[in-house]
């Protein structure tokens, strides 16, 4: 692929930072071959690990094709993990070398470990266990530069091994192959064809697979140009890139177009008086999506969603909008892409059919809702986890379908449908399968919530709310307020007798109160719109405030595990107390 795409597009750009330094595809060929020889120079032999510990950016994809073409197996990491998380990879993995940016070089460059740390830009030697004569290391690349050959490869040695942090809290190093990543680059060609003149905006990180093989792979395959930015994608960084760039195709998770529509789109058509009427409502959700599609550059073709469930009032808007998302279904064991459709053929709730050369089948369905766990078998299935043979095994069937571990069902045309995680489901008390995550799409509607997750405790279904900033805010200044008039009071009374100190108590107390009870009043409002709307037995039964912003995986799945966890050590401490 490397030898055929950068003879074949010669001084097209491929890499490129969004107003900033880019990287034509014969550049990145003769750069990726001086990455691989240095390599090679350090004592990196084929099927050695070599880690990439850095942001999204043209040195990345430079550093992942330099290190295969050395015949290494690349380890990436995504750079918001921790240093010891960071150390357990390297460890785990037996990494030999790091390529790392400046900020990620601050996180290792203490951790005492066997392994050479390599800047990212330039690939060379920031520190190392090693002792190494710079001038000699020199003269051997060059050497080896001379007489280089892309080290041979067969289709099923190990590419890479990606370490997952999913909301079941196990990472485990997953082995995947050349022939893995490259026939799911492949198969994506039944949902989109890409071109020369297509321009990504790469917004998700590299490391997680879902970005790498259909917004790395594919576009270089394609001979199309990706742009990347230096900051996190926050508003006011991605509105002038977007028009800058003017992508034709983008990837992204939910919740970047959720907000987007739930903090601008939303308001903005529900302002307008004729948005009520019934004739006029079709054509201002066309306007919007026409507005829609003009803040993301004007030229998109393809918006590609994955990584988590897509909530429902949102998906229906860009369906009436006619924006060209894109849903798919996938899993970093699967390289990642298992099902999706193209914008022409999205189906609300539904993932599309298999990709091309997937099998998929429903395992054990239910016969009233034909529902079981969702399994797979297609070149794209990962080999297994690295040094984990018994955690391989439980993976896969005894005939070799490997065991997503979601629910769904497949429809009469052949489209999937995904329920939610088996893991997660809840069995109601008559025998009906609750999904959380479809309770708390419902939840999330509100105008007043971030975000929310829903546990079973020993009473019934409990939802933990996130409420908007803007929301918390507004108590918090109500509170506030009345905290002012208090000390107001104090002031006043100063130190004067004891029924006058019972009096300030007294009004402090209220204050605290009231503001207390706007608080439970909203999140009853809540509860209740969610209810409203909610099959019987998926009814919430309480309602808590949680103050901050969950923790979530790389695709913005919250890590269920741990508040799993953690509600259930408060229901034994009740007990015990009870």
């Amino acid at each position: 692929m490397i030898q055929k795409s950068t003879a074949l597009y010669g001084d097209r750009p491929a890499l490129c930072m969004a107003g900033g330094e880019q990287f034509s595809y014969r550049e990145i060929g003769t750069r990726t071959k001086t990455i691989a020889a240095r390599l090679l120079a350090l004592g990196i032999v084929r099927q050695d690990r070599v880690a990439i510990a850095a942001e999204s950016s043209p040195y990345w994809g430079i550093a992942y094709l330099g290190a295969v073409r050395a015949g290494a197996i690349v380890v990436p990491i995504l750079p918001d993990f921790t240093p010891d998380q960071i150390k357990n990879i390297l460890t785990h993995s037996e990494a030999k070398a790091v390529f790392c940016s400046d900020k990620l070089f601050n996180r290792l460059k203490d951790i005492e470990l066997p392994v050479t740390l390599l800047d990212i830009k330039q690939g060379e030697i920031r520190k190392s266990p090693l002792v190494l004569d710079p001038a000699a290391l020199s003269k051997e690349s060059e050497a080896i530069l001379a007489i280089f050959e892309d080290a041979a490869a067969e289709p099923d040695d190990t590419l890479m091994i990606v370490y997952t942090s999913g909301t079941t809290g196990l990472s485990k190093g997953v082995m995947l192959s050349h022939r893995n990543i490259l026939s799911n680059a492949l198969g994506c060609r039944s949902i989109i064809i890409l071109h020369r003149n297509d321009r990504l905006l790469s917004i998700l990180p590299l490391a997680h697979t879902y970005e790498f093989t259909i917004g790395f792979i594919i576009p270089f395959l394609a001979g199309s140009q990706i742009f990347y930015l230096d900051r996190p994608p926050a508003a006011t960084v991605l509105l002038p890139a977007l028009q800058l760039v003017r992508p034709t195709i983008m990837l992204s998770v939910p919740l970047v177009i959720e907000k987007v529509y739930r903090s601008s789109v939303k308001p903005t058509m529900e302002a307008i008086h004729l948005y009520k009427n019934r004739f006029f409502k079709p054509l201002i959700i066309k306007i919007a999506g026409m507005k829609l599609k003009k803040t993301f550059g004007g030229q998109l073709r393809f918006f590609g969603i994955g990584g988590a469930p897509l909530a429902a009032d949102v998906e229906e808007f860009l369906k009436k909008a006619g924006f060209p998302y894109a849903i798919g279904y996938g899993l970093t064991e699967t390289s990642p892409l298992l099902a999706g459709c193209n914008p022409q053929h999205t189906h609300l709730r539904s993932t599309g059919p298999a990709l091309t050369g997937v099998a998929i089948r429903i395992a054990n369905p239910r016969p009233d809702t034909h529902e079981g766990e969702i399994q797979a078998k297609g070149p794209n299935i990962f080999k297994g986890y690295f040094k984990d043979e018994l955690r391989t095994k439980e993976a896969f069937t005894e005939d070799g379908w490997f065991k997503t571990g979601d629910l769904g069902y497949v429809d009469e045309k052949g489209r999937l449908f995904v329920r939610g995680r088996i893991k997660t489901m809840i069995l109601g008390a008559s025998g009906e399968n609750i999904y959380p995550e479809e309770i708390e799409a419902v939840i999330n509607q509100s105008p007043y919530v971030q975000e929310s997750l829903v546990l079973e405790d020993e009473k019934g279904l409990t939802a933990l709310i996130c409420l908007k900033s803007e929301v918390l805010e507004n108590l918090q200044s109500r509170l506030q307020d009345e905290a002012d008039e208090v000390g107001a009071l104090a002031s006043r009374v100063g130190n004067a007798l004891s029924n006058a100190e019972k009096s300030v108590a007294d009004t402090m107390s209220q204050a605290f109160s009231s503001a207390e009870k706007a608080a439970e009043k909203l999140l009853e409002t809540i509860k209740k719109e969610a209810n409203d709307k909610l099959a019987a037995f998926s009814r919430i039964r309480s309602v808590k405030l949680h103050a901050e912003p969950f923790e979530k995986t790389p695709t913005q799945k919250i890590k269920r595990f741990i508040y799993t966890k953690d509600a259930k050590a408060e229901d034994k401490k009740s007990n015990q107390e009870g």
